[in-house]
């Protein structure tokens, strides 16, 4: 199988490609072979929406949330008892509310041009940058699993075990500046990476649900976190608090503007591992055996692809890339263990990694975006008193119509991406390694 015909696959999932070889017993054509997973084939579904379809879904999002605005504004609540009267009034008070609180959400994002000082002026996009940072990185490690074919929802356990070994590591040991904050690091990924693999290997070897068994370690992970927080190796001396030892300065992340931004080096880290992770699935040997397990399991293993090792390896790696998410928080942006350290991050990230569409650079953009949201929230909130939850309403609306990819299609009038009508499987020759 070419990797031409596994980008193709990827476009068109419900496509078979036929490949045919040299020798005349290579060229024959037989069935199909046992359909894929539905779990599987429902990843693949969704991301096959095309990156129009995605900006028609954020556009989709903020027009219906600009309703939702209107609506929960007491002047536009008061002016619609009188509509009929001066209906003018309801619109003029509906404009208002909105654009106030997109502007508000701009100026707590991006740049906040009333601000006094060019340093409160930019803090804003440096905020985004800093909430992006965890989101893209387990945002990565879920569309790596997409890419497999398999939902990842395990991103929440996985920043928490991360948090948890490299935090560790930031507060017990007493190393120097350079040693120490890059050990901690690779103890997140390590941690994340271990709690990975373990829904890897139960997947790969005993067939159990991906799904099932990463949200039941989620739970593990929570309550586990919140009883080692009250073991003495992880309370602070003298409180009685859940919270663990101020991380040790030598193993935080540096700060990139000093100390007036929270902006760290996780950054620019997150930059290169974006990268990393596009060369690692579309351009590696491993990466084309991940595409082509996602692709068609069956094919693929056909072709001579250990399909239980590209899973294993792909939820390490998945894991691995959550407990640098769990990094960036305990070392960079929290400072501390506790039993919250990993937010609503993990969940976010699942609407980040399918808003990307599980390709790197779509994620980057996508947890930038969602960081912004989470940025300007708070500036909206204080002062146009929109609720916060608008945000979730937002993000909720996005993951829905970037599940439903038809959905949109069919709002907008664009035309459904066109399939092959032939579905055969291919009859690859294995290849054997000296």
């Amino acid at each position: 199988m070419s990797e031409e015909q596994i980008r193709h696959k990827e476009e068109h999932p419900g496509d078979v490609v036929a490949q045919a070889e040299d020798s005349p017993a290579s060229q024959r054509q037989v069935p199909e072979g046992p359909a894929p997973s539905r779990t599987a084939q429902v990843v693949r579904d969704i991301l096959s929406g095309s990156w129009l379809v995605t900006v028609l879904a954020i556009v989709v999002a903020l027009v219906l949330s600009a309703v939702l605005i209107a609506g929960a504004d007491t002047r536009v609540q008061a002016a619609a008892g009188y509509f009929f009267a001066r209906p003018g009034d309801l619109l003029s008070a509906a404009w208002d509310a909105v654009a106030s609180s997109y502007t508000a959400l701009f100026r707590g994002s991006i740049f906040d041009y009333r601000a006094e000082t060019f340093t409160r002026a930019i803090r804003p996009l440096t905020e985004t940058m800093v909430f992006s940072v965890p989101l893209v990185f387990t945002g990565l490690g879920i569309a790596v699993a997409f890419r497999a074919g398999m939902f990842n929802i395990g991103g929440q356990g996985q920043i928490i075990a991360g948090a948890i070994v490299g935090g560790y590591v930031g507060f017990a040991l007493d190393l120097p500046v350079v040693l120490h904050v890059v050990l901690a690091i690779v103890a997140a990924a390590l941690g994340g990476a271990i709690y990975g693999g373990v829904a890897g290997v139960l997947k790969a070897r005993t067939g159990a649900n991906e799904v099932i068994v990463t949200i039941m370690l989620n739970n593990i992970a929570v309550y586990f976190i919140g009883w080692l927080l009250t073991q003495p190796a992880f309370q602070r001396g003298g409180s009685s608090l859940p919270i663990s030892p101020d991380i040790r300065e030598t193993s935080l992340y540096p700060l990139l503007l000093g100390s007036g931004f929270r902006l760290h080096l996780g950054f620019l880290l997150m930059i290169a591992v974006t990268a990393v992770v596009w060369w690692l699935v579309e351009r590696s040997t491993f990466g084309f055996e991940l595409r082509a397990v996602g692709a068609n399991l069956e094919a693929a293993r056909t072709a001579g692809v250990s399909v239980s090792k590209v899973i294993i390896v792909a939820m390490v790696v998945a894991g691995a890339l959550a407990g640098l998410g769990g990094s960036a928080q305990v070392l960079g942006t929290e400072k501390v263990l506790t039993a919250g350290v990993a937010a609503s991050y993990g969940f976010d990230a699942i609407t980040v990694a399918l808003l990307g569409r599980a390709r790197a650079w779509g994620t980057l953009w996508a947890g930038l975006l969602f960081g912004a949201l989470k940025a300007g929230g708070f500036l909206m909130q204080s002062t146009t008193q929109t609720p916060i939850d608008i945000i979730l309403v937002v993000q909720s609306i996005i993951v829905l119509l970037i599940a439903a990819p038809p959905l949109v299609r069919a709002i907008f009038r664009l035309p459904a991406p066109e399939r092959s009508v032939r579905r055969t499987a291919p009859v690859v020759k294995k290849e054997v390694a000296a």
